[in-house]
């Protein structure tokens, strides 16, 4: 059998979507009939937690095409040499279905991108209904050329997507198709009370995670988080690189292995604990390596199978650890069990309950 015969297609990402109850009634035949390859182009990344990675072969094409996952579309706002950063994608298909839209419904989607999410919102409300932003004007005019050949016409716009759109009014539903480190509020404020908001997040400790609110009647929108999907973050919202080291290394014994810190929600818990420590790994051949760092330039790396190694002033590691054991004492929570909020203030996560609010520990 010929590896293009094995190489998976279209129909079959949307019946494992409605397989996975992701699809229900009329949002299957909008999927059926806007094929995500007529918006993905020849050249793409898969994004990773640490780096893009680009797709090679045309099997390697359409496993990523047709899978629910984020399709790396540019790099380094079309500039060469750069670090190898994503700057544009076509979004995870089942990110459309947290909107849970009816039928009359306005929505706006902050990062246009390739047009593949404006074609299914127009397929599913018509042109007039679906509203979309995107910075860059490169990227911009290819989403227009695809969807006008594919028979839609949103309302799009060359702009900030962080900013207001002047004239818009408000929306029923508000999807950003671009990773963001925090809510702004002033996107929530387009959106009418009972509205929804769904939102890729990406912040210093974790590399993206989808969360769903709804916006109150005061203004404050509430929700959950809906699982991970590391998407390219919108430029005004890039988490900094690793921070600067400071100090001779320090070896003591690692007292759990740093795979442990990869998941979802420990990585939630622990980014609303430990604010500004940023976490990356790699992949091993062991397991993985991860580095930590605080902006005071205190550091710790570990590996799998390894000892681990401290910079600086403090004990990051120690932080880490305990942070570990107060999630193991919550009983692991999955990322599903936290949620958000998000005031005119600021936003805070949250475990179980909204009111159950996880403060940062002192360091």
């Amino acid at each position: 059998m010929s590896g293009a015969s094995q190489a998976p297609t279209y129909p079959d990402l949307v019946r494992d979507l409605a397989d996975r109850g992701l699809l229900t009634g009329r949002w299957r035949q909008v999927f059926e009939a806007v094929p995500r390859s007529r918006f993905v182009p020849a050249a793409v990344w898969r994004q990773l937690p640490d780096r893009c990675e680009p797709v090679v072969g045309t099997d390697a094409w359409l496993a990523l095409v047709n899978s629910d996952e984020p399709v790396g579309t540019q790099l380094d706002d079309g500039a060469e040499g750069g670090p190898g950063v994503a700057t544009s994608s076509n979004s995870m298909p089942s990110m459309v279905g947290l909107l849970d839209i009816e039928d009359g419904q306005r929505v706006l989607e902050i990062g246009t991108g390739t047009g593949y999410v404006s074609a299914l919102l127009c397929e599913r409300l018509g042109d007039d209904l679906v509203v979309s932003v995107e910075l860059h004007p490169v990227v911009a005019r290819q989403a227009a050329d695809a969807l006008a050949q594919s028979g839609y016409r949103p309302h799009l716009r060359i702009g900030d997507g962080e900013q207001p759109w002047p004239g818009l009014g408000l929306v029923d539903r508000l999807i950003a198709t671009c990773a963001l480190r925090y809510v702004p509020y002033a996107l929530l404020r387009q959106v009418r009370p009972g509205g929804i908001v769904v939102a890729p997040l990406a912040r210093e400790f974790w590399s993206g995670a989808l969360v769903q609110l709804r916006v109150q009647d005061d203004g404050t929108a509430v929700g959950p988080f809906c699982g991970g999907a590391t998407y390219m973050p919108m430029r005004s919202h890039r988490v900094p690189d690793l921070h600067q080291v400071r100090g001779k290394g320090r070896v003591r014994v690692a007292g759990l292995d740093p795979a442990q810190l990869l998941g979802l929600g420990f990585a939630l818990y622990t980014g609303a604990r430990l604010p500004g420590v940023r976490l990356v790994h790699q992949d091993t051949d062991e397991g993985v390596q991860v580095w930590v760092t605080r902006e005071n330039g205190s550091a710790a790396t570990a590996a799998t199978g390894g000892e681990v190694w401290q910079y600086g002033p403090g004990f990051l590691w120690e932080e880490v650890e305990q942070t570990w054991w107060e999630y193991e004492t919550e009983g692991r929570p999955d990322a599903e069990q936290f949620g958000l909020t998000v005031t005119d203030r600021g936003q805070h996560v949250w475990l179980r309950d909204p009111s159950e609010v996880i403060r940062p520990a002192r360091a």
